[in-house]
């Protein structure tokens, strides 16, 4: 017991003397307060009529729904951990036909497996107008990222450390970074560095037709899934010659990515903010996409099939024959891009927002794009907020894209994916956020802060067009 007193003495006579020197007592605010959750899920639907899966013609219908659940904890007064779960399940018309042969065809022919006991199509037919019944058609991707950070007692100076790991059916990838923020001028002038590594690994799937190919040779037409089927010519006449002689698997499955970003924020005056950044990126690796086609103009054309439907291939009247590959998208290794941007945020009165961004985009793949947006919020009560917003988006092409059945065998890169083509698009929007001042509203023992929903709608020069909802909510723990 004696020892209890004689170190309480000691504690005692310590702050004593400390209080003689500095009777300052410093108070901060905690970073976080108390643990908060963000729930966002959105349904996305596109349509369009440049399939990469067909080689750059064919249907993009796409829906895909996607939940993330972000919570943020307070560990003590200075750092917060923050962990993201995120899944996303999507069906897709386009990659459906990595494997386009339905019925009795549909014998599993894309998948990179090793089974070789596969029931011989009779009848198989397909077309890129329309999804196949094929496993490809769908498909989970399941993301977790976890953040970690720490700020400064005078909160002028914080720094994070990131790890991330995602997983689809043919692809993983993971992550990992960190970043430091510096802010000077009583917090009117922040600096900002984030990098960022993400190594990710394909398990590629091919194309029916050259996974085939690959797995038996030059004999491939007699054996696995070609064993059986007729193979027709342009006329629709049966044919032995179809050989996808420039097909070659994959060598390398990784892909590399790196970034840099640097960002600059100033409050001006009590009415305005801005902020500029630029990224560095570089990708090393497998950069283009196992199962896109190519369809060459110097080479024959061959299908599977109903044959009255050859003539008029590209109408979406087409519903009964699927041509067979040449090659699939081959693109360089390695890829550069700098993107450079800035936001500027003017406070016109407590009704009133206006939000702007512009950014410039460049690549060493010959792409250059300019995206600008607006966004206005109005808040119409003390508890609503409604924000219009506009987007335009327009980038030139890659030097490596030609649109479907347009390359040649002797170039050494090429890909019909419109994404790499030249393009405009404008994305009109609103958004309506609710915001519980006071948090009346419970969900056990969490308070809801805001929601926010919003709508947008999507349209691209070259056909695309898509609509996606999104809703979001806050919860603080109480």
């Amino acid at each position: 017991m004696r020892y209890r007193i004689i170190l309480l003495f000691l504690i005692l006579t310590n702050l004593a003397f400390s209080q003689e020197k500095d009777t300052t007592v410093v108070f901060k605010k905690r970073v976080l307060e108390s643990t908060e959750v963000d729930f966002l899920a959105s349904y996305y639907k596109q349509d369009g009529i440049h399939s990469s899966v067909s080689g750059g013609m064919g249907s993009e219908n796409l829906t895909d729904a996607a939940s993330n659940i972000t919570i943020a904890m307070p560990m003590n007064d200075d750092d917060v951990l923050t962990v993201d779960f995120g899944l996303s399940a999507y069906t897709s018309a386009s990659s459906s036909n990595i494997n386009p042969f339905n019925a009795s065809g549909a014998s599993g022919g894309g998948d990179d497996d090793d089974d070789d006991d596969r029931a011989a199509a009779t009848s198989p037919y397909g077309t890129p107008w329309q999804a196949s019944s094929g496993a490809s058609a769908q498909d989970v991707l399941a993301s977790v990222l976890v953040n970690y950070s720490h700020s400064s007692d005078d909160r002028n100076f914080i720094w994070n450390a990131d790890v991330s790991f995602s997983n689809e059916y043919d692809y993983t990838s993971i992550g990992f970074g960190g970043g430091i923020v510096k802010l000077i001028n009583d917090k009117n002038t922040e600096f900002s560095l984030k990098a960022n590594a993400y190594l990710d690994q394909w398990r590629p799937i091919y194309p029916t037709e050259l996974h085939e190919y690959d797995r038996y040779g030059t004999n491939f037409l007699n054996q696995g899934y070609f064993s059986g089927i007729t193979v027709l010519d342009q006329s629709g006449n049966a044919s032995t010659s179809y050989l996808p002689s420039a097909f070659e698997s994959v060598k390398s499955v990784n892909r590399n990515s790196y970034s840099a970003s640097f960002g600059y924020s100033q409050v001006v005056n009590k009415r305005m903010q801005f902020s500029l950044f630029f990224d560095l990126l570089q990708q090393d690796g497998l950069l283009s996409t196992p199962y896109h086609r190519i369809y060459f103009a110097d080479k024959a054309n061959y299908y599977i099939g109903q044959p009255e439907y050859i003539n008029n291939y590209e109408s979406q009247s087409n519903v009964g024959v699927y041509k067979l590959a040449d090659d699939i998208e081959r693109l360089p290794n390695t890829r550069f891009k700098l993107p450079i941007g800035a936001r500027l945020n003017y406070y016109v009165n407590e009704y009133l927002k206006i939000r702007t961004y512009y950014r410039f985009y460049s690549d060493n793949w010959d792409i250059q794009s300019h995206t600008a947006s607006l966004e206005l919020p109005i808040k119409v009560s003390e508890r609503f907020t409604v924000t219009p917003l506009y987007r335009y988006y327009t980038q030139t092409q890659s030097k490596y894209f030609a649109p479907y059945e347009t390359h040649l065998s002797t170039e050494k890169y090429y890909t019909s994916d419109y994404d790499l083509s030249t393009f405009d698009a404008h994305q009109y929007g609103l958004g309506v956020t609710y915001t519980d001042i006071f948090m009346g509203s419970k969900i056990w023992k969490f308070g809801i802060k805001n929601v926010d929903f919003r709508f947008n709608h999507y349209d691209r020069s070259d056909g695309l067009s898509a609509n996606i909802v999104t809703v979001g909510l806050k919860f603080v723990m109480q």
